[in-house]
C-alpha cells in the first residue's frame, strides 16, 4: 500500500492505518529504536508508542513522507526512553555518538537558531556525496556503530572513522560560515 493511502486511512480513522504502517515500516522503526536502546522490550514498546503518536498526530498533520514521519517519532521516543533509562548511568555507545556530534554542533542552540540550524543541516547534507551522507546519517541519526556502517557499506572501520571525522570538521566549518556557530 502506498504511503498516501495509509495516511488517508489515518484521516478516516481506520485502524487499518496502524496495521499497514506496521507491515510496511515496523522493522525500520524497530531498528531505529534498537540502535539507541539495545533492548528488545524497550524497542518494541517505542515502536508501539510510535503508532499511538502517529494516530494522535494524523490528522491534523499530513506527512509527506510517512517513513520519515514514523522514523522521527520512533527516534524521539527512543531517545526519551534512553534518557529515562540512563538518568544515573550513561551508555558508552550513545555517549560517544553525542560527543562526536557535539564536536560540530553546540548542545545549547538557542530557540531562534534551531530553525536556522535545521535548514543549515539540510543544506550541508545535500552538499555531501551520497556515500558520505549515508555514513553521516547512519552514525548520527540511526546511531549505528562504526563497525555496522563499515560492514553495511563494505568499507574498513578506519575508512569510516576518517570519513566521519572529516565530515564533522566540514560540518563545523559550514556552520561557522552560516553564522550558526560563533
Amino acid at each position: 500500500m502506498e504511503d498516501r493511502e495509509i495516511v488517508e486511512l489515518f484521516f478516516v480513522r481506520s485502524e487499518e492505518a496502524i496495521r499497514e504502517s506496521e507491515a510496511k515500516y515496523g522493522k525500520y522503526c524497530y531498528t531505529i529504536a534498537y540502535n539507541i536502546l539495545c533492548s528488545n522490550e524497550d524497542s518494541e514498546e517505542c515502536v508501539n508508542d510510535t503508532y499511538v503518536n502517529a494516530w494522535e498526530s494524523i490528522p491534523p498533520q499530513r506527512p509527506q513522507s510517512l517513513r520519515c514521519f514514523l522514523g522521527c517519532i520512533t527516534r524521539n521516543l527512543a531517545l526519551n526512553r534512553y534518557d529515562y533509562n540512563t538518568a544515573k548511568k550513561r551508555s558508552e555507545k550513545i555517549t560517544v555518538v553525542w560527543e562526536e556530534y557535539y564536536e560540530s554542533v553546540p548542545d545549547g542552540v538557542s530557540i531562534e537558531n534551531q530553525f536556522a540550524l535545521k535548514e543549515a543541516i539540510n543544506r550541508f547534507l545535500a552538499s555531501l556525496k551520497k556515500q558520505t551522507r549515508i555514513i553521516f546519517l547512519r552514525r548520527y541519526w540511526y546511531f549505528c556503530t562504526v563497525k555496522e556502517i563499515a560492514d553495511g557499506m563494505h568499507l574498513s572501520e578506519s575508512n569510516v572513522k576518517v570519513i566521519l571525522h572529516r565530515t564533522r570538521s566540514s560540518f563545523k566549518e559550514f556552520l561557522e560560515k552560516e553564522g550558526i556557530l560563533v
